[in-house]
């Protein structure tokens, strides 16, 4: 009796191992191979990055899901969604404020060949614990002009200017006295106003809250030999006011009614002929290329810098970084970390993969897997690269990754849209941007 129970407990032990090894053999099976999940930050990619993902698995085996956040609430999204069981194995974090919010969630990523191959390494977010952040593009932004709309101006026998072209264009006095004088004669131009609409909707308002209020923070830095500030002075905001009534004093909408106006909205005003200028960056080609009835030639597609009146912004460049950094979630399986990482690094190396960057996403890839012929070749994509190159030139950090938060950016955008309706006086805006900066640095600091 005690041999058989002894064989049957042997035999028990036997087959638990047995089936112990059929399960672990059956998800190591799944664990070699993992999955990807990214949640993409850019709405106006989110295709791109669908048929990506598609032609990724196809080739490879491995599942790559997609999941794009709508604007303005990527950190809404990513809040909710890194919660979940199958969590994002692949997000982005906006930089050095990023991290502190994500780094419990960041593998370190130095020992990773994509981080080997940055141009810069000091681009990446990192601390002295490693890597967490990989910039996976450079881009620009500045005031997008249609040069065929400038040069009739130009040719206008009673323009209110002495200078006969865009380029001649190097400071807020000129870029005012130009665009005031367009305006007037709007109807001579063809244009429904100079600028299009100031998008204020709420959620699309980051060109204004985030872009725009770059160029203050960056000279109140850049005077304080800085790269951060737990509080601003704004001491340029009459400089972003200069540019921002111009904005909305010279558009093809009524201050009144950009409430409720889109991004969409200007760059398809834009690329219809019926403004000649609009503040985004080399991102918005696609915005406007894909327009139905586009008129815009390539060849016409052009880059202004911000001018705001500040001594000195003759040499100024366009503003020009990144805030797009990947991150690897720690929290996810091994395999799938890997699968995450195995996913950009064939993104920024394949033949395939780099067509994408370049001809569809339109990247510019700050890795030196890239050769110069590999670089994208649309007209905006093309302006950036020149202002880089321009050693004349001293292009704007993306400082605007030290802003406090997405509530401090939203509750600027509020301001900024009741300032615009004329329900906020200027005054009331600096302080609240002020005091709302330093009580949102503090809650980060607890």
């Amino acid at each position: 009796m005690r041999i058989k129970k002894l064989t049957a407990v042997l035999l028990s032990a036997v087959m638990a191992v047995g089936m112990l090894a059929g399960c672990g053999g059956s998800d190591s099976g799944k664990e070699e191979t993992g999955s990807v999940y990214y949640l993409n930050f850019k709405p106006e990619v989110a295709e791109t990055w669908e048929k990506i993902a598609k032609d990724y698995t196809e080739e490879t085996g491995v599942e790559v899901k997609v999941q794009t956040a709508a604007a303005g609430t990527y950190e809404q999204t990513l809040k909710s969604e890194i919660a979940k069981k199958d969590a994002p194995t692949l997000f982005q974090i906006n930089g050095p404020i990023g991290l502190k919010s994500w780094k419990d969630y960041c593998a370190d990523l130095s020992d990773t060949e994509l981080y080997g191959q940055l141009l810069d390494q000091s681009m990446a977010v990192s601390d002295e614990d490693g890597v967490f952040g990989i910039p996976y593009v450079e881009e620009g932004y500045g005031i997008i002009y249609n040069n065929a709309i400038m040069e009739k101006y130009f040719a206008l026998p009673d323009k209110a200017v002495d200078i006969s072209s865009a380029e001649e264009i190097k400071n807020f006095d000129t870029l005012k006295a130009v665009v005031e004088d367009m305006q007037a004669k709007k109807a001579d131009l063809g244009i429904d106003g100079v600028f299009a609409s100031t998008s204020l909707k709420t959620g699309e308002d980051w060109r204004w809250q985030t872009h725009l209020a770059n160029l203050p923070i960056y000279y109140e830095y850049k005077d304080d030999n800085v790269q951060d500030k737990e509080a601003v002075d704004f001491k340029y905001a009459d400089n972003f006011k200069n540019i921002f009534d111009l904005y909305l004093n010279n558009s093809c909408t009524e201050p009144a009614k950009l409430g409720s106006k889109s991004v969409e909205d200007s760059m398809s005003e834009f690329a219809l002929g019926k403004v000649a200028m609009v503040q985004n960056g080399n991102w918005g080609w696609g915005q406007v290329s894909g327009v139905d009835g586009n008129v815009v030639k390539e060849e016409d597609v052009k880059f202004l810098p911000i001018y705001t009146g500040v001594a000195g912004e003759e040499n100024q460049g366009l503003c020009i970084g990144t805030e797009n950094y990947f991150s690897i979630n720690s929290h996810a399986s091994e395999a799938d970390q890997k699968a995450s990482i195995d996913f950009i690094t064939w993104l920024f190396n394949s033949d395939k993969g780099k067509a994408y960057i370049t001809n569809d996403l339109g990247f510019i890839a700050p890795f030196n897997s890239f050769t110069e012929d590999e670089q994208p070749t649309d007209p905006l994509a093309k302006e950036v690269i020149r202002y880089m190159s321009d050693e004349n030139l001293t292009n704007v950090s993306w400082n605007f990754v030290s802003f406090p938060s997405q509530n401090f950016k939203d509750m600027f955008g509020a301001d900024l849209l009741s300032y615009a309706q004329g329900k906020m006086d200027w005054n009331t805006v600096k302080d609240n941007m002020v005091k709302n900066w330093a009580e949102e640095k503090a809650a980060i600091a607890e």
